[in-house]
């Protein structure tokens, strides 16, 4: 490209000046445009910010606004697929982790098999802490950040996991 080209390149490119004026014009439309896709005003006005940006930075024609309208669409289906894809990711991340290995007894006598049945039928909330508490030697402090709990709530699930635990093998 030689020294005359440039010249005239950057005769249309538009100034700082010039987008300001265009993104306060443009930006209510386009972010009435962007709502459909996003799913708060917040998001909206990020999808046309980036839009701008993005266009500004490639050095488009600011009077082309089919395709600035065309880039904030390209924007908000990106941000919707990837916020689709983190939703999956996070649901799967949780059925995984459902699926918690409960402690294994050697049943070798009734006591044992007994003690087993109980503890399975606990109700989830008690029966993790007791676990936890038990087997795995967690302080409550510990628990409660494990479970997103209160200590006081993790010491009283453990409470109630043993007051039916003993409820179930005291003799009445």
């Amino acid at each position: 490209m030689n020294i005359k080209d440039r010249e005239k390149v950057m005769e249309n490119v538009a100034t700082h000046e010039d987008w300001k004026v265009c993104f306060r014009s443009l930006a209510p439309g386009l972010l009435l445009f962007a709502r459909q896709w996003a799913r708060s005003r917040a998001d909206a006005e990020d999808i046309v910010q980036e839009a701008f940006v993005k266009f500004w930075r490639r050095n488009h024609n600011i009077d082309n606004r089919a395709l600035l309208y065309a880039t904030v669409r390209s924007i908000a289906l990106d941000r919707i697929r990837r916020d689709s894809r983190r939703t999956r990711r996070e649901a799967e991340a949780v059925c995984e982790s459902e699926h918690v290995v409960e402690p294994q007894f050697e049943l070798t006598d009734e006591t044992q098999f007994a003690l087993a049945a109980a503890v399975e039928r606990l109700p989830h909330e008690q029966r993790e802490v007791l676990i936890m508490k038990i087997w795995n030697e967690l302080t409550f402090a510990e628990i409660a950040c494990a479970l997103g709990v209160s200590q006081n709530t993790a010491a009283s699930r453990y409470r109630y996991a043993l007051a039916a635990l003993k409820k179930i093998f005291q003799p009445q």
